[in-house]
């Protein structure tokens, strides 16, 4: 404690660094003697602080959690046409690199992300298979599949854009401030049914030309009747197109969190104007 002198009166500065001045003596005393003098007015003080502090807290907590979402990030700077429009963009400019990327010669077979393998069952019997010198039959059901869904996959360009067109206000911000598979979850819920019968066709016509993959779905069949097979995997073509559209989605996104992650990629300017806002 530092003592000051002049004026009549001794003023002191107390461990807080405030100080106070007696009325009666013209002596200034610190807070803490305050304190030990009058200690129910300071706690209630303290409380009356306190209660104050946690109602600023919750009309704070009020205001972000009643916030749109959709002025998330950068967000709130851009017009809901803005938003939109730059996701579509972007999605589009994803799925048609997606359906480039996958729709070519080894598109499938040659990427380990979306590389279609054998279903369970038959990779479970894999090493008694090769035991008997059919390893090459599952390697060429293991190319013909991956082939069959190369061939199939640029059919789903038309639709994909399609999905994407029709993009509600509502659709882009779901994805925009959702996570790592909204887009996924998207795209699924818009065009896996269509998608699945526009690539059935396709699938089938490569591998019913693999006598493997006549006995399988023979085989697989009797096996899902008795439950030691999925349904979804009992015929070889419908396996391979739900593993197709797997891929698909996967691509897609990838290839709009590449653009998130640098908005210069991107082809539309809107794109360049969301994403960099992100």
């Amino acid at each position: 404690m530092v003592n000051q002198e002049g004026g009549g009166g001794q003023a002191r500065v107390g461990g807080n660094g405030l100080m106070g001045v007696d009325k009666k003596t013209g002596n200034a005393e610190d807070d803490d003697s305050k304190r030990s003098e009058y200690p129910d007015i300071h706690a209630a003080v303290f409380n009356h602080r306190e209660t104050v502090m946690r109602y600023i807290l919750r009309a704070f907590a009020f205001l972000v959690i009643s916030a749109p979402v959709w002025a998330a990030g950068g967000l709130a700077g851009l017009t809901d046409r803005e938003a939109s429009g730059g996701l579509k963009e972007a999605l589009t400019q994803g799925a048609g690199r997606a359906v480039e990327l996958l729709g070519r010669d080894g598109g499938f077979l040659n990427n380990p992300k979306v590389k279609i393998p054998l279903p369970e069952v038959l990779a479970q019997a894999e090493p008694l298979i090769r035991m008997t010198g059919r390893g090459k039959d599952l390697d060429q059901l293991v190319t013909t599949m991956n082939r069959a869904a190369e061939a199939a996959v640029p059919e789903a360009k038309n639709l994909l854009v399609k999905a994407v067109q029709q993009m509600s206000v509502t659709d882009a911000k779901n994805i925009l401030t959702g996570g790592d598979d909204s887009v996924t979850n998207y795209f699924r819920d818009k065009t896996q049914d269509q998608l699945t019968r526009l690539f059935l066709p396709a699938v089938k016509q490569n591998t019913d030309k693999l006598q493997l993959a006549s006995q399988y779905n023979k085989l697989a069949g009797q096996a899902a009747g008795i439950g030691l097979v999925k349904g979804e995997d009992a015929q070889i073509e419908n396996y391979v197109t739900r593993k197709a559209l797997d891929g698909l989605y996967l691509m897609i996104a990838e290839e709009e969190r590449a653009i998130r992650k640098d908005p210069v990629g991107a082809v539309g300017s809107l794109a360049k104007k969301v994403f960099g806002a992100l």
